[in-house]
């Protein structure tokens, strides 16, 4: 009998990043809510960017008000988050991704934190499939595209 080649599997991370996406899932209890609920109580290190936290507060404030953005921070108090700032190699990272990939300046740093520190990174932003060969990702149910003017 021949032996069937093993597909070489990455072990699980032992950190997790947490984009904007998985944040604000959490906060407006929208579907995938419960995984990321799960990852925070799962004891592993769970981190955040500093363009994470701003990302959040700043969509917040636009789209409901400044209370409500500051509501979120006491609230993110409240979870066991690692705010992780800038660093030469965190830099460094951002500035290849935002580079040779087609995402946003926020998710280059998010995407550069999540790599530097060897995390699992949880979002709900399809754009991140890019870079899915550079780090362990974990994909919340995306939210169905609309369509304008339908």
């Amino acid at each position: 009998m021949r032996e069937r080649k093993r597909i070489k599997e990455e072990p699980p991370a032992e950190s997790v990043a947490l984009d904007s996406s998985a944040l604000l899932t959490l906060w407006n209890d929208e579907e995938g809510a419960d995984r990321v609920a799960e990852l925070l109580g799962s004891g592993k290190k769970t981190y955040i960017s500093f363009m994470t936290l701003m990302e959040c507060r700043y969509r917040i404030w636009k789209n409901v008000d400044r209370h409500e953005s500051e509501k979120f921070s006491g609230y993110l108090d409240w979870l066991p988050l690692e705010v992780v700032g800038v660093t030469e190699a965190i830099f460094d990272l951002a500035v290849e991704i935002k580079a040779t990939y087609n995402l946003s300046v926020c998710d280059g740093w998010i995407i550069a934190t999540a790599m530097s520190t060897r995390s699992l990174l949880v979002h709900k932003d399809p754009e991140f499939e890019q870079v899915a060969d550079r780090l362990q990702l974990e994909p919340l149910p995306y939210k169905p595209k609309t369509h304008p003017g339908l």
